[in-house]
């Protein structure tokens, strides 16, 4: 285990926002670390710090002499009439067998490859960079925001890819599955401090919940004994008898002091807007076309949307996900076939052309008058402004100084406030943060409408869909599973296509599986060997039971110690070794718990 890069009471601010105070953390080669952290914490000015880009105001970057770090541009790298293949060579400067080799891990190849690389689409860009990554053999990658705008088999492709990466890797994303998938380590940024837990992205939140939980228990301990305390004080101190022990009371009680314990962060709460429940088909699907004047996207879609349904409209990029949406909303005209929506269908649209056209000069609360349903009292205006951050004189800004996530914000404002029971979001969880998405997620479950959407966010997928519509080979139908089984699909599609690029990684997976028939086996014949064997003696059957109740109490103690001391830690590398301790105590409570269970089944 290699140190690659320390920071070490770094200092960074801009204007009155301090981002970086007296933070510090320590990167080695063995981890996969996600880094988290609100939106406007300061992670993309960490990353530009850690890549030489700016300057800290205060304290160091050491980075050690064998770090290599590859970086993912988030800018366009390519020359104009370059194919990928020329673009890799030229970046590497390796010779074409090794970079068609390297590009056939991301399914580069035949005109994606060889194709004009200016042609394809942002996805697969993103593969080429990848690859060109790969190409260099760095030994740190640093990934901003990897998955924006990548459809899910490119996610699924860039997991199996980091995966596999031997080097470390730094991730800032706001996609927790992603993380859950790629990263043992999970790095925050929070009010200025770094702060870096040994384990995935779940175990942190989970762990940041019961640290918080713990301290506000000792709080209250400490506040009741201190409430005791002065209690006795101020009954004792003015007799005689008793002024020395309320002056020793009193020393205690300056000694008792509470945890500080910072207030949580705002955090968006958004509200479904307030519709009756109905039945039928929302929208009905026959024979449609769609597409543009001069190409036909995809064709022979039939399909029907139910009233009440969370359709998840799922596919490559660049397969028509965005062309349906918009033709559903009637931005774009039917090529041929139809599409009629039911009666008294209220449409709601929330997608980046919305956004991105909002009338400048507008204020916020301007706009969101605007939206309201007709009716709608100030007081409830300005509450679902509130909800959604935009609180006191923030009502007043105009729309030209808002943020990308600020006026995300405001569209979802807005819908909230409209009278829409059909709702259509293309891509809704891009600018918002994690905190917002998990919000809107709770929203469209509560919601009596329908939603049809789409999204690259997996997490988000799971919790909404109720139903899938693949869009895929120039056509779009009902996919007969849920998202899960979709996930499965995709997942069995990709390692069949590596298998049949890579024979080894075959002979591989087919010596494990042996390996697990083998294994199925031996255990069989165990059992049959335990099923003929005598009983055991019942005195030694005891004995060794109550040994393991014995070693089985003790281990709990020690784990239940240990997780006390962890959640106590500040220092990381403390934290690590007692994750590490726990991690081992663990194993052996579980094998003694099988020992125990194994006996008692004999």
């Amino acid at each position: 285990m290699a140190v690659l890069l320390q920071i070490r009471g770094a200092e960074k601010s801009y204007g009155q926002q301090m981002l970086l105070d007296d933070a510090e953390a320590t990167i080695t080669d063995d981890l996969k670390i996600g880094f988290v952290g609100r939106n406007g914490a300061g992670k993309s000015t960490l990353l530009r710090i850690l890549l030489g880009e700016e300057e800290l105001d205060k304290g160091e970057v050491i980075r050690s002499s064998q770090l290599r770090v590859g970086y993912l541009k988030q800018h366009d790298p390519f020359e104009a009439g370059e194919s990928a293949l020329d673009y890799l060579m030229r970046d590497s400067g390796q010779p074409d067998w090794k970079c068609g080799e390297v590009a056939g891990e991301f399914e580069l190849k035949g005109a994606y490859l060889n194709g004009p690389i200016k042609e394809l689409s942002g996805g697969w860009q993103t593969r080429v960079k990848l690859a060109s990554l790969l190409l260099h053999e760095p030994n740190l990658l640093v990934l901003d925001e990897p998955t924006n705008f990548l459809d899910l088999r490119t996610q699924i492709l860039l997991e199996h890819f980091l995966r596999s990466f031997s080097k470390a890797a730094l991730i800032v994303s706001h996609d927790r599955a992603f993380l859950k998938a790629t990263c043992n380590t999970t790095l925050d940024l929070s009010r200025g401090k770094l702060t870096m837990y040994p384990g995935p992205i779940d175990d942190f939140l989970t762990f940041q919940e019961e640290r918080r939980e713990h301290d506000e228990k000792v709080n209250a301990t400490v506040q009741s004994k201190q409430k005791q305390l002065q209690k006795f004080i101020d009954k004792n101190r003015a007799r005689a008898s008793t002024a020395s022990q309320a002056r020793s009371k009193g020393r205690q009680l300056e000694r008792l002091q509470t945890i500080d314990i910072a207030d949580n962060l705002p955090t968006a709460s958004i509200r479904a807007p307030q519709v009756s429940p109905r039945q039928g088909p929302a929208v009905r699907c026959v024979d449609l076309a769609i597409g543009y004047p001069d190409r036909t996207i995809a064709k022979e879609i039939t399909f029907d949307i139910e009233h009440g349904e969370r359709a998840a409209i799922v596919g490559d990029n660049g397969q028509g996900k965005t062309t349906l949406l918009r033709t559903l909303v009637g931005s774009l005209e039917t090529i041929s076939g139809s599409m009629r929506w039911g009666h008294h269908c209220e449409i709601g649209v929330y997608a980046q052309h919305v956004y991105g056209s909002l009338e400048p000069r507008q204020t916020v609360l301007e706009y969101l008058e605007y939206k309201a349903v007709p009716g709608t009292t100030n007081q409830t205006i300005l509450a679902v402004a509130g909800s959604l951050l935009f609180r006191g004189d923030h009502v007043e800004k105009k729309i030209s100084v808002l943020s990308g996530g600020e006026r995300a914000r405001l569209c979802m404002a807005g819908l909230m406030l409209g009278p829409y029971n059909i709702l259509v979001l293309d891509e809704p969880g891009n600018h918002l943060d994690v905190e917002t998405v998990e919000s809107l997620a709770e929203a469209l479950l509560a919601f009596q409408g329908t939603v049809i959407f789409t999204s690259h966010d997996r997490h988000f997928m799971k919790r909404v869909a109720s139903s899938i519509i693949e869009v895929r080979e120039g056509t779009a139908r009902t996919y007969g599973g849920d998202y899960e089984a979709y996930l499965y699909y995709v997942n069995k599609e990709i390692d069949d296509g590596e298998r049949a690029r890579n024979p080894s990684k075959a002979k591989l997976a087919e010596r494990d599986a042996a390996k697990n028939v083998n294994k199925s086996a031996g255990k069989n014949a165990l059992k049959q060997v335990a099923s003929s064997a005598p009983v055991l003696d019942e005195r030694m059957v005891q004995k060794e039971l109550k040994n393991l109740e014995k070693k089985i109490a003790q281990l709990d103690a020690k784990r239940k110690e240990l997780n006390d001391k962890l959640m106590q830690a500040t220092d990381p590398h403390e934290a690590m070794q007692l994750h590490e301790e726990m991690t081992n105590v663990s194993d052996q409570l579980g094998a003694s718990e099988e020992r125990w269970l194994e006996i008692n089944s004999q």
